[in-house]
């Protein structure tokens, strides 16, 4: 696991872009295909505008996963994960293709086995991920599991998780927030052959320092990126505040 940490998010989102767009490309060069997971939350604003303007992609050999849906919650609500990413990403550059999670499915259980068996036909070359301001990784609050080999599973969202989403304006009160989510499992992010992982913000910083300095536990999901042999950790200083060592742990950027 490399650690990179840059000035500003702003930087931070061009340069995990910079590396996305040659990952693809490596992809589509090897196979014709390239296959993405794609993440949502303010985390990735910055980082989903600099990808769609990459040059020299091909997107209409590009396959993208969803990461993570909200259980019960409909396309057209302001906070569905569909909607962000249908308006960020399929209205930008139009994909091949995009299998999202239908969150308000009449059975959510058959709906992750129907996602999770497209997914299985494939491996994917880049996960794209951020860590939550309770460490979790996807929907995976802690306790996560990190033994479950299905693609998708039903999560419940724990107070913390739940929380953020009101901090970061997607409901209003935290009454509004679903309280269960289809997410991607871990085995599944971990069988990504890169994960690039975005966390700008001091409100994370707190996770950082757990999930990257502490024993990877269930209790902090994203230590678990600690075991991935090509996971790179994008952080600007705010989240990388609490760090004990960053001489040890990290790269500071030159370019920052």
């Amino acid at each position: 696991m490399d650690v990179e940490i840059f000035t500003s998010r702003l930087e931070l989102a061009q340069t995990a872009a910079i590396e996305a767009a040659s990952l693809i490309q490596q992809a589509i060069a090897a196979r014709s295909q390239a296959y993405l997971t794609a993440a949502t939350g303010t985390s990735q604003f910055e980082f989903l505008e600099a990808l769609v303007i990459q040059p020299g992609i091909d997107w209409g050999q590009v396959t993208f996963f969803h990461l993570d849906e909200y259980v019960g919650l409909p396309k057209t609500h302001p906070a569905s994960f569909r909607r962000y990413l249908q308006e960020r990403i399929v209205d930008r550059i139009q994909p091949r293709a995009f299998h999202f999670l239908n969150g308000d499915a009449a059975d959510p259980p058959v709906e992750c086995r129907r996602v999770g068996e497209l997914i299985s036909r494939q491996t994917i070359d880049a996960a794209f991920v951020g860590i939550g301001e309770n460490g979790h990784l996807a929907f995976n609050d802690p306790p996560a599991d990190f033994e479950i080999e299905e693609p998708y599973l039903i999560v419940e969202l724990d107070e913390a998780c739940r929380r953020q989403q009101v901090g970061e304006g997607w409901f209003e009160s935290i009454e509004a927030v679903p309280t269960q989510a289809i997410s991607m499992s871990i085995q599944q992010i971990l069988k990504a052959r890169n994960v690039l992982c975005l966390v700008p913000d001091r409100r994370k910083a707190t996770a950082v320092r757990d999930c990257l300095e502490l024993t990877v536990s269930p209790l902090h999901p994203a230590s678990i990126l600690q075991q991935h042999p090509r996971t790179t950790i994008y952080l600007d200083t705010e989240a990388a505040a609490l760090l004990k060592s960053r001489t040890a742990t990290s790269q500071l950027s030159d370019r920052a």
